[in-house]
């Protein structure tokens, strides 16, 4: 099969087309066709500096197919059927091994190429805002990054639970088109500063719940925008800032902040994620959640697509196809 690999970490450029094996199917998991890949930001990490588990290296978290071949413990997942399915590692190929445990099945009549962007990013906002920020019907929602994956899906989730939704991006227009999105007040950060636009806002109260992708100063900057007993989801580095923040900061005012991973949900609390990420996918069918596609790329121009990723103008999402 073709595959997009590289043998060594670094930038776009060391992304290279070519022939590989087959994957193999472990007993209890299946292989899929892939029909859509969504590249995740932790994609672009792992390219630029992360581990790698093999010489060739593919790397991807997350991808939408059909399903070829079926592991020997496998009872719940047959050949033929669509599935999105996340793995540690190998999306960015014509072919991918997942846990079956890690798939699930694509209702009729619902896009591939929108379900295949569903579960991470999705998953994570839904436990940034409600699981871990207890985000309730009339508090304020902060998110930072609003026209990335998490951001959009946020916002979506945010007002769909009666919350006001305030988001941070790069330029008005980004943020004048994140309003179809359910976004109520929208803060330019490379213009404004976002705490005090937060504090303006808000009437000097604060955000109850912040989601922040970004880290950093911008996190520290997180904890003066909430409220008092506000809760700060921190879930990522994409400001790729090693500036470490002072947790004292939180206590004078009784705020929280919890480190969210979806990864270990799935893994530890299975039983709970699995269905919550079902229910957003069939939601993409019925109309409810929106799932906003940026461009699409060729496989065989991955890199192409992490280097616009890198440039910070998508909004939405980046996806390849076969």
């Amino acid at each position: 099969m073709k595959a997009a690999v590289y043998y060594e970490t670094g930038p776009p450029d060391v992304f290279r087309y070519e022939d590989v094996a087959d994957p193999a199917c472990a007993a209890d998991g299946v292989v899929i066709e892939m029909e859509a890949v969504s590249i995740e930001g932790g994609d672009t990490l792992h390219r630029g500096g992360g581990d790698m588990a093999s010489t060739p290296h593919i790397v991807g978290y997350q991808m939408g197919g059909t399903i070829r071949e079926v592991g020997s413990a496998v009872v719940d997942r047959e050949v033929g059927q669509r599935v999105v399915a996340i793995m540690f590692f190998g999306s960015h190929a014509e072919r991918a091994a997942a846990p079956a445990a890690a798939t699930w099945v694509v209702p009729d009549g619902v896009d591939i190429k929108r379900a295949a962007c569903v579960p991470i990013a999705v998953g994570t906002a839904d436990d940034c805002l409600f699981e871990f920020g207890r985000l309730r019907e009339g508090e304020t929602a902060l998110i930072h990054a609003g026209a990335g994956g998490v951001g959009m899906a946020g916002i979506q989730l945010a007002k769909r639970a009666g919350a006001t939704v305030l988001a941070t991006a790069s330029s008005d227009e980004r943020l004048a088109r994140l309003e179809e999105f359910g976004l109520d007040h929208g803060i330019n950060y490379r213009e404004t500063d976002f705490v005090a636009a937060v504090k303006e806002i808000t009437n000097g109260r604060g955000a109850d719940v912040i989601v922040d992708s970004v880290g950093g100063r911008n996190l520290e900057r997180s904890f003066e925008a909430a409220a008092y007993r506000g809760r700060i989801s921190f879930v990522g580095s994409a400001g790729r800032d090693d500036y470490r923040p002072d947790p004292a900061l939180l206590r004078p005012m009784n705020k929280s902040l919890t480190g969210v991973f979806l990864g270990a949900e799935m893994a530890l609390n299975r039983d709970r994620v699995h269905p919550m990420i079902a229910r957003h996918i069939a939601d993409v069918g019925k109309g409810l959640l929106h799932i906003e596609i940026d461009r699409e790329y060729p496989l065989a121009e991955a890199a192409e697509a992490h280097r616009h990723i890198e440039s910070r103008q998508a909004f939405g999402r980046v996806i390849l196809v076969p």
